[in-house]
């Protein structure tokens, strides 16, 4: 996973230089509030408390437009990068793939999961196909008696009202790749001894060390299954709907999780959280923002990295949303207005899979969640006592790999 050097990219480069410039203004003037937020001691600042408030009101305006800027320039940098990889390769005579094997690209079925299954040999099977079969039309009439009323027609409205539960909010920030290995193996530069110093004439050239070592992220499998009737698979529009919401959703959420908490002890991913090599930066004493961004300055000197993401649970985002100085006056924006989803300039991404009073910081760039087969459906009444109960186990899993190729370009921040 190659960094990208913004000596290559001027306008990232720029881009990336303003908004430092903004987001150390910022926290300079937070450093003088002080924890209790007291704008009387901001002396960068004009103006009386809600002067103050509406300069860092403006301010923070200007570092979200910032960090959306930066992000627009990463994306075309990282696709310049992917494809000057992919010319090299194929330059030097190597099997650089068809462009649709080229890194991070994802193949997108046009059929939605409920309409595979429903057209599947599975679902058009699903009496296990244990022997022939004959269906039989017999009018049954009854006589009509007083007794015997019109019952009044109820129609259901087709809507169903899921069960309140932990969407899917991590996922889609992730880098993505597809894999057709049972484990993803690379190699990581373990010493780095720059020894390169200026040499007198026919002096000594200086010794340099370099060391990789092997490094492995098994494909973990992630399952779930569901028993139904005979009577609601025949119903195929419920059938297609329900499958298609509901079995995918369950391993997403749990893949949502796994991706932050995981603890990587077979079968689980090694979540975020979890993996050896991290930062941590304490909160202590200082505001939650404050300690972003130190987290952020972490990622960037010790990690060599360009943070692009904070997450973190809700509760802990309430309290940087309700932040408010020594006076009372919010920080973030009135309580009439929608306020940022944004600290530092980095997007927030909300999780309550993430756990309280620890949030994170991020360069996503050198994460990876690999593939090795998408969600893959069955159906069998071989299950139990099925067969003779009129049942059918549906069941789906996915296989993938969490991969985190620079540890230190994570960093907690514990203690919020």
């Amino acid at each position: 996973m190659a960094d990208i050097d913004l000596l290559d990219f001027p306008a990232l480069k720029e881009a990336q230089g303003k908004l430092d410039a903004k987001n150390k203004e910022l926290h300079g003037i937070f450093t003088e509030a002080g924890p209790t937020m007291d704008m009387a001691l901001v002396k960068s600042l004009s103006g009386d408390t809600a002067a103050k408030v509406e300069a860092i009101r403006v301010l923070n305006e200007e570092i979200d437009d910032l960090g959306k800027d930066v992000e627009k320039h990463k994306s075309v940098a990282r696709a310049a990068a992917r494809s000057k990889a992919w010319a090299a390769a194929k330059e030097s005579g190597a099997e650089p793939g068809e462009p649709d094997d080229a890194p991070g690209h994802v193949e997108v079925n046009t059929k939605s999961f409920g309409e595979l299954f429903v057209k599947s040999d599975a679902f058009k099977l699903k009496r296990g196909n244990s022997g022939p079969e004959s269906h039989l039309d017999i009018s049954l009439k009854t006589l009509m008696t007083t007794t015997a009323g019109w019952v009044p027609e109820t129609t259901r409205t087709g809507k169903v009202v899921d069960f309140a539960t932990r969407p899917i909010q991590v996922i889609d920030l992730i880098p993505q790749t597809t894999t057709r290995q049972a484990a993803i193996v690379y190699m990581e530069e373990t010493t780095f001894t720059n020894a390169a110093a200026e040499t007198a004439e026919a002096g000594s050239f200086p010794e340099s060390a370099l060391a990789l070592t092997e490094q492995s992220s098994p494909v973990r499998k992630i399952a779930t299954f569901l028993p139904m009737t005979d009577e609601q698979l025949e119903d195929v529009d419920q059938a297609q709907g329900y499958v298609d919401n509901r079995l995918r959703f369950m391993l997403m959420q749990r893949l949502d999780s796994q991706i932050l908490v995981g603890n990587g002890t077979a079968p689980n991913l090694r979540g975020f959280n979890n993996v050896v090599g991290i930062q941590t930066q304490a909160k202590g004493a200082d505001p939650v923002p404050d300690a972003f961004y130190k987290a952020m300055t972490l990622v960037r000197v010790t990690g060599r990295a360009l943070p692009n993401l904070h997450i973190m649970h809700p509760l802990d985002w309430q309290d940087v949303r309700l932040l408010r100085t020594a006076d009372g006056v919010y920080i973030w924006g009135n309580p009439s207005e929608a306020g940022p989803e944004r600290l530092w300039g980095l997007p927030v991404a909300q999780s309550d899979a993430q756990t309280q009073n620890t949030g994170l910081t991020v360069d996503t760039s050198f994460t990876e969640l690999s593939t090795r087969r998408g969600i893959d459906v069955q159906i069998s009444n071989s299950h139990s006592t099925f067969f003779v109960e009129g049942k059918q186990a549906v069941r789906a899993d996915v296989r993938v790999a969490l991969v985190v190729y620079r540890p230190s370009a994570i960093c907690t921040v514990t203690g919020i």
